[in-house]
Formats: C-alpha cells, structure tokens, sequence
C-alpha cells in the first residue's frame, strides 16, 4: 500500500480515536506499523531490530536499579545531568548517553536550561509492576529468545515438547517454566506483575461479548442458579472486574488450585472454590464456564483434556463454554497475537496461540462444537463460544 493511501487511513483512523471509539487506537499502530514497513530500508530495519531496540531494553534496567526515573518524576521542573548523577550515582558521561537514548524513544524530555524531564511514560515505568515488567523481560525472555538459533539448531529444528524448550537451554535448567519461576525469586513476582501489565488497557473480554443477549436473557435458576464459572481464573481479577461491570443474574464462582484459592481475598462479589481443571467439573448447569488464557499454557492433548473435563458438566442447549483467547490470523496476523505466541514458544515451548482452525478441531475432539467467535480491534484477544452440539 502507498504510504499516502496509509496516510489516509491513518486520518480516518485519528478521528475515529477521537470519538473514543473502541478499537481506533490499535488501528492507528497497526498503520503505523504498515507505513514504517513501506518507508523504512532493510539497513533502518537491522538497526531498529538490534541496535535501537535490543539496547532499549537493557537500558530501561538501568534506570530502573538507578531510580532515574522516579528521581525525575519528583523534580517539578527537571534535573541538569549533575543534578541526576548525584542522586542515581551515575557518571555523568554516561548518565548522559543513556538519557539521550530515552529522548530519542520519547521516554523522557529534555530541554535547557532545565534539562532532564519527566513524561507521563517514564512516570508509568517507574510504577513497581512496570519496573517488574522490565526486569522479567529483560532477564528471563529476553535471554530464551537469543538462545532460539542454537536450541533449534540442536534439536533438529523440532517443535519443542516440556520441559525441553528454548527456557530450559538458555537457563541451564531442566525445570518446567513455572517451576523454574518459583524456584528462583523474585521472577515469579516479576512475572505476576508482567501478566498485569500486558493485559493493562486493552478491554474486558465482556465489553465486546454480548453477555446480555448470549448469556443473561436465558438465564434459568431452574437449570442451576450459578451464571458463570471462572475456571483456572487466578485470584479473581477477571471475575471481580466482570462482578464490578456487569449485572449478573446468578452466583459467579472463582476456581483455581487450593494454593491459589488461599490467597484470595474477596469474599462478597463472587464465591471461590478449589478445583483443578484437568478434573471433572464438580458444577452442572451452569449458564457459562470462563477459561482465560488457560488453552494456551498447554499443548493440544492437555488442551481437549481440560475441555473434556468440562463437558460432562454441561447442560445441552445451554450451557456454554468461553474461550478468552488470542485466535492468530492466517491472512495478516497481528504483532500482538505473534509477539505472544513467540513468548510461549520461548518460555513453554508446547504451549503456543491457536488459529480458529485449530481451535474448532479441539473443540471436536473434546465432543464440543465452536458456536462463534467473537473479537474487537481493541483487544488482541478473542471469545470463542463453545457449547455440546446440536445433534
């Protein structure tokens, strides 16, 4: 496409974002991202790849082990480089290199005399779960993805099983994934924060499914009293966000292992409840059963064994099951949806997103049938709706 028919769109796309119209944001970065692709030389894209971007990434550490970043959003009106090198311990000549790097990428302003300034952006990253954010990324993902050539090399260029994957050989490490986090704090908080900060912004899953024509206007107490189970769903963060934004006709029930279910700490909006998924569903009848991001921790065979677990539960003709999910494109797959899928193939090797093709064929072989899938350019993730099928 010419960069001016990009332009365009772009124009159409801005005043969309203006009406605060959902999904008119993530359009304006995907054309942004089509148009660099058209202006940029293979040489711009070599340097943004591994020059620009690689050294962001390290950089960022810095600032965060130094409090720049906090130290600037203190100062009303900015720091001089001698002012920042004494309150971070930085030498000055260097401080001066990595904060021009930061102008460069926006993350900072600055200007004389004043010098050095905050923006809403560094204001962000000095926040604990962004400072986690960049510590995990930087320390555990970042290393599995610079150990993809020699890991496949060695295996053949087969597709990784558990726990034989990029993490274990960038790590030295024969544990699982999950494993290895716990056993090496403080990732695990880091990664729990990471978790929080990628799904910051985009919208709940129930802002774009009809909750209401799908699930709420047949609601039947005679069938079961229980609206929507949040299967695997953590500590409730989805099911109390959907307990704050919606009007929910029946019981909504949290479920997680014992462990998980210890720590939560709400008690009135939902009901929470030990269970494992890979067992038989212990509530029948339910209006909906919520899994989000639960298939894509797992391969194929784990994944129709977590769905075949929920179907003996399920009331035919009514009851259904809700995928929340990226569904990867064949056609032009997003950076999102990718991005996120090299991140299982480089921390679970296994798990991995799905395209609907795949899902359907899941769902098939778990006796299920894929009724609709429901998505929003806001969100990189999508709700497939499951149920028994018809005949």
């Amino acid at each position: 496409m010419a960069p001016s028919e990009i332009i365009k769109r772009m124009q159409d796309a801005a005043a969309a974002y203006d009406r605060e119209e959902l999904g008119a944001r993530a359009t304006l970065l995907d054309l942004n991202r089509q148009l660099l692709a058209e202006l940029e030389t293979p040489t711009d894209f070599v340097q943004r790849i591994w020059f620009t971007t690689a050294s962001l990434g390290g950089s960022l550490e810095v600032a965060n082990n130094t409090s720049i970043f906090r130290h600037l959003q203190k100062s009303k009106n900015g720091l001089t480089t001698q002012a920042l090198s004494e309150k971070t311990g930085i030498a000055a000549p260097l401080l001066d290199r990595f904060m021009r790097h930061f102008v460069a990428h926006k993350v900072v302003r600055f200007s004389k005399p004043t010098g050095w300034q905050a923006t809403e952006l560094s204001n962000t990253l000095s926040k604990e779960n962004y400072r986690h954010s960049i510590s995990f990324c930087q320390r555990a993902a970042a290393k599995s993805f610079c150990f993809f050539p020699d890991h496949f090399k060695q295996a053949n260029y087969q597709h990784p099983g558990l726990p034989d994957g990029p993490y274990q050989y960038a790590h030295n490490s024969s544990l699982p994934f999950f494993d290895w986090l716990v056993a090496n704090p403080p990732y695990v908080n880091w990664f729990g924060s990471f978790m929080s900060v990628y799904r910051a912004g985009n919208p709940d899953w129930w802002e774009f499914y009809p909750v209401e024509e799908r699930l709420a206007a047949c609601f039947d107490k005679a069938t079961s009293d229980v609206f929507l189970v949040d299967v695997g769903g953590g500590r409730g963060h989805d099911l109390l966000s959907f307990a704050n934004g919606t009007k929910s006709p029946g019981r909504l029930i949290l479920q997680d292992l014992p462990e998980v279910i210890a720590d939560v700490t709400e008690k009135t909006a939902f009901e929470s409840q030990a269970h494992d998924f890979f067992t038989p569903q212990t509530i029948h009848g339910a209006r909906a059963y919520y899994l989000h991001s639960i298939l894509h921790d797992w391969g194929a065979e784990h994944g129709v064994k977590i769905l075949k677990s929920l179907k003996p539960a399920l009331t035919p003709g009514y009851s259904r099951v809700l995928i929340n999910e990226i569904v990867l494109s064949e056609e032009n797959p997003s950076l999102p949806a990718t991005s996120m899928d090299m991140m299982m193939l480089g921390h679970i090797g296994e798990a991995c997103e799905r395209t609907e093709e795949v899902f359907r064929a899941m769902a098939a072989e778990a006796g299920l049938e894929v009724v609709e899938i429901f998505s929003n350019a806001a969100s990189p993730e999508s709700v497939i709706e499951l149920m028994l099928p018809s005949n």
